[in-house]
């Protein structure tokens, strides 16, 4: 399986972001090469081939003429599959090549199973294998779905790519800045959350505490967010934030699909409940089975001492 990838260029560098195409194409094995409107001198830490379009020439972004670099690449390249980020530039180009080449497009690819790409669906409640028709996909992933194992590196070996035709008359107006979060858990190496069976709004300090301990971030199941005892910025889940952290200890949460997927690429989870044939278990690498608030409180004590 060959597969293209659709780097981006944000603010005069590769997107941090990128990371997550290289993570999907380690995941995905088989050959992959490139593609990138930026500049350079400024190249994103990957090995392959990259095919390379002057952002100087072809702006920040100019749908046609990024979707036909594109497209040029993918002609050389014969690739199985495009891969794009689900940002909005991602959301913008990614139907464009698809309608362009009547290629299958999956949207928020969350995971890789049985020879197709898994989606949330639902609402986030249940997930949904895909497997397109097309022999060209194409693919946007789900932020924090595939994290790339270790530092990214290599030199691209670079051609050039200048797409024909001029600009459809579009000018690329600058950034609008997000609304600040609070807390970025998709950058917290370690995450304690809270679910429904701590009981009451009263335990939450108890486990932002244990997080305290860990130099971690606390984060929080639907429910309790639903409930009004945690900030929604600290939802884990399809609703909320997609998280991959070294560590994640999952506090008296029973495991509800839409929360697994928020979570499940974790490097080591460490579920607490007293139900060991709670869903959680599928995907927990240790599984305490204990009352959670004289648990949390114990190992806190532990910790800081």
């Amino acid at each position: 399986m060959k597969t293209l990838l659709v780097f981006e260029y944000r603010r005069g560098k590769p997107a941090e972001a990128n990371q997550e195409l290289l993570g999907f194409a380690a995941a995905a094995g088989g050959e992959c090469a490139g593609v990138l409107v930026g500049a350079e001198s400024g190249l994103p830490a990957f090995g392959g081939k990259l095919y390379l379009g002057d952002i100087a020439s072809l702006g920040e972004y100019d749908p046609g003429r990024h979707a036909e670099l594109v497209l040029q690449a993918a002609q050389k390249e014969s690739p199985d599959l495009i891969v794009f980020l689900q940002s909005s530039y991602g959301w913008d180009l990614a139907p464009r090549v698809a309608g362009r080449l009547k290629a299958a497009q999956v949207s928020a690819v969350t995971g890789l199973a049985e020879g197709g790409f898994e989606t949330a669906c639902c609402n986030g409640k249940m997930r949904r294998l895909v497997k397109p028709a097309t022999k060209v996909a194409v693919l946007t992933l789900q932020e924090g779905s595939f994290p790339l194992s270790g530092t990214p590196s290599g030199t691209p070996a670079v051609e050039k790519l200048a797409p024909s035709g001029s600009s459809a008359g579009l000018e690329f107006a600058g950034y609008e800045e997000p609304e600040k979060k609070e807390v970025d858990l998709a950058k917290a190496e370690v995450i304690v959350s809270a679910g429904r069976g701590i009981g009451k709004k009263d335990n939450v300090p108890a486990i932002a505490a244990l997080a305290s301990a860990l130099n971690g971030e606390m984060g929080a199941s639907r429910p309790v967010v639903d409930a009004g005892w945690v900030d929604h910025n600290r939802q884990v889940g399809a609703t909320g934030q997609i998280v991959s952290p070294k560590l994640y200890v999952a506090c008296a949460i029973s495991g509800a699909i839409q929360h697994l997927t928020g979570m499940r690429n974790s490097e080591f989870i460490v579920a607490v409940n007293t139900d060991k044939d709670a869903p959680i278990s599928e995907v927990a690498d240790v599984m305490v089975i204990a009352d959670v608030m004289p648990f949390v409180a114990a190992l806190t004590d532990k910790l800081k001492k």
